[in-house]
């Protein structure tokens, strides 16, 4: 799902324009990016929780050349999904496995 059709979805659920519905999906997305830029957690209860992980540096390896190559620390945003998130994608594949052994 792009961002595109989450505003559009969003939209003909409720009383807004999708201008509108627009300002406000570009909001969260801001909100969430702003809090991890200053290394705080967000936390969406049953959907997941957003948090920064720190990277350590390392020496890695060129694929072409082959030669060693140091790649500094970083600091990386991380998403963990919720369990009723977990629960529901393993359910829905879960259903798909069966629908599929029905098939003749």
């Amino acid at each position: 799902m792009t961002k595109a059709e989450l505003v559009e979805r969003v939209a003909s659920q409720i009383n807004l324009t999708k201008k509108q519905t627009e300002v406000v999906v570009n909001t969260v997305f801001q909100s969430i990016t702003e809090s991890l830029s200053e290394g705080k957690k967000v936390e969406l209860r049953g959907f997941g929780s957003f948090r920064v992980r720190n990277r350590n540096a390392r020496v890695g390896r060129n694929p072409k050349s082959g030669t060693k190559v140091d790649v500094p620390a970083k600091k990386v945003p991380f998403f963990k999904a919720g369990k009723e998130l977990r629960e529901l994608v393993d359910g829905n594949s879960a259903k798909l496995s069966q629908k599929e052994e029905e098939k003749p």
